[in-house]
């Protein structure tokens, strides 16, 4: 009985595995079995491939055809294997050589007239064929710009089935993709737009040299926003195998641009406070997607008016803040989406939120209330906590200019390259990933630094957590005062940041 192969990629969040796709014809009643766990969406397949074959003027077999999608054991979700099935078949049923076959990678969905629609996935997926030792991929021409990105593979695009099958003929070549196009960055708000608030700048700026999380609080009005929209300005460029990270996930939700697909700078995602469980940390049926938390990778999420959001949406991110990345499991199996992003909690001091805080009119009870929105674990994983006070001047005084982007962006680059420089061997970007064991033992400070850490330790004034958490901003604040180690004011304006009552 003809056997014939072909190669396409599945997806577990933004890691892909092979799958070998086999077709064997004859053996029993004319009819189409297809077997190693599909879902709805790939079972359907069979009926869009038999009429795309037919539509692209090729005969589909009279005969029992069995398709067989392995490893069995893994899940296989979409349409995107149209492509590979519908060569498969043609391969067996001898319509087509196989010759090229070998170290290709097909990837695309089939219409019903033969035309080759574009599936999400494809950048994730190609780099999984390289990554796996193959040589050529087949996309729909609508996704080359996708298969621009890849370095190593050999990316070819086609328009309907028919080119396929030409090329796979020698009678044709498929379309190569089209060198990126240089794209200026985005430009983002300057920090010279800002007027005062010293503190709140001073803590932006130490949050963009350590990669920490950071806590406005303050009346409306004052700028807790509009520092917030500033801070991805401050962060250097992502590298590329940051860029190709991030773009993968971007390309596995389905919102990449074509005409600057490569994501180079720090993303900024600001959700509304309705938004779902689902919708902030992944979800939906099967195997889940990525959720913004995971768009925001490498870059900034805001959550603006943050004692707004349910309670759970806030507590659904602690895990994603320890360890920068989500955990999803559903009934079809568990994906992993990488979520190390920067957290900016910006919220009221209370429900009423006068101008001045002696005009609230909000009992105790409602203000405990509204801020226990934010519990004690999560506010435990922000590192800065700043309470912001009225604006009382629209203008400054002479030669008081505020700074400009561009001139604090050049501290934080200058103390994220000393950090970085002095934890290259051990992999960690920032000071805000360094685990605390490594700060505690590796690089522990003398116990005359740490006394009034330990101070705050033994009065339950800070927990274990937030004393690691403590050590990671005191090693940010001596980068940025150019120092070869902490010192103990480092500390304390570490423990300050912290202080309970900022929030």
């Amino acid at each position: 009985m003809p056997i014939a192969r072909a190669w396409s990629v599945a997806l577990l969040g933004i890691q892909g595995r092979l799958v070998e796709v086999e077709a064997d014809i004859g053996g029993g009643m004319p009819g189409v079995k297809l077997v190693g766990l599909p879902d709805a969406g790939l079972r359907e397949a069979k009926d869009r491939v038999r009429s795309a074959v037919r539509n692209s003027n090729q005969e589909w077999p009279s005969e029992k055809v069995t398709l067989g999608l392995s490893p069995a054991n893994l899940p296989k979700l979409g349409s995107g294997y149209d492509l590979a099935i519908a060569v498969a078949v043609l391969a067996a049923a001898g319509r087509v050589p196989t010759t090229r076959l070998l170290g290709t990678v097909l990837l695309g969905e089939l219409a019903l007239d033969g035309r080759l629609r574009e599936v999400r996935g494809v950048l994730p997926g190609l780099l999984a064929a390289r990554n796996a030792g193959m040589k050529r991929a087949v996309v729909p021409a609508p996704s080359l710009f996708e298969g621009a990105l890849v370095d190593g593979l050999e990316v070819r695009g086609a328009a309907r089935l028919r080119d396929v099958v030409a090329w796979l003929h020698g009678e044709n070549a498929l379309n190569s993709p089209d060198p990126p196009d240089e794209v200026e960055p985005p430009r983002v708000p300057d920090l010279a737009d800002v007027l005062g608030q010293p503190e709140a700048r001073w803590a932006l700026e130490v949050a963009a040299a350590g990669g920490h999380h950071l806590l406005l609080t303050g009346p409306p009005g004052v700028g807790k926003t509009m520092l917030a929209k500033r801070l991805p300005g401050l962060l250097p460029p992502l590298s590329v195998e940051e860029s190709l990270e991030v773009t993968a996930v971007h390309s596995v939700h389905g919102s990449l641009s074509r005409t600057s697909p490569l994501i180079s700078v720090p993303p900024f995602v600001a959700p509304h406070h309705s938004v779902s469980v689902a919708a902030l940390i992944g979800g939906g049926v099967g195997l889940p997607g990525p959720g913004l938390i995971s768009r925001a990778h490498r870059g900034v999420l805001l959550l603006d008016e943050a004692c707004e959001f349910a309670a759970d949406r806030l507590e659904s991110l602690r895990t994603a803040l320890e360890e920068g990345e989500v955990r999803l499991a559903r009934s079809r199996g568990m994906v992993c989406y990488p979520a190390r992003f920067q957290l900016v909690l910006a919220t009221n001091p209370c429900p009423c939120a006068p101008p001045r805080e002696v005009d609230c009119c909000c009992s105790a009870a409602a203000r405990r209330r509204y801020l226990s929105r934010l519990s004690g674990p999560l506010l435990d994983r922000v590192d800065l906590r700043v309470r912001m006070r009225p604006i009382t001047a629209m203008t400054t005084r002479q030669g008081d200019v505020p700074e400009s982007t561009e001139v604090v962006r050049k501290r934080v680059l200058a103390a994220r390259a000393r950090a970085a420089e002095r934890w290259a061997t051990h992999g960690w970007r920032t000071n805000a990933e360094v685990p605390g064991p490594a700060l505690r033992r590796e690089f522990a400070l003398p116990s005359n630094v740490t006394e009034l850490l330990d101070r705050g330790l033994d009065r339950g004034l800070v927990t274990a957590r937030g004393a690691d958490r403590c050590l990671r901003l005191a090693w940010t604040l001596a980068d940025l005062s150019e120092a070869a180690r902490p010192d103990g004011d480092h500390v304390a304006a570490a423990l300050e940041f912290r202080d309970r009552r900022a929030a």
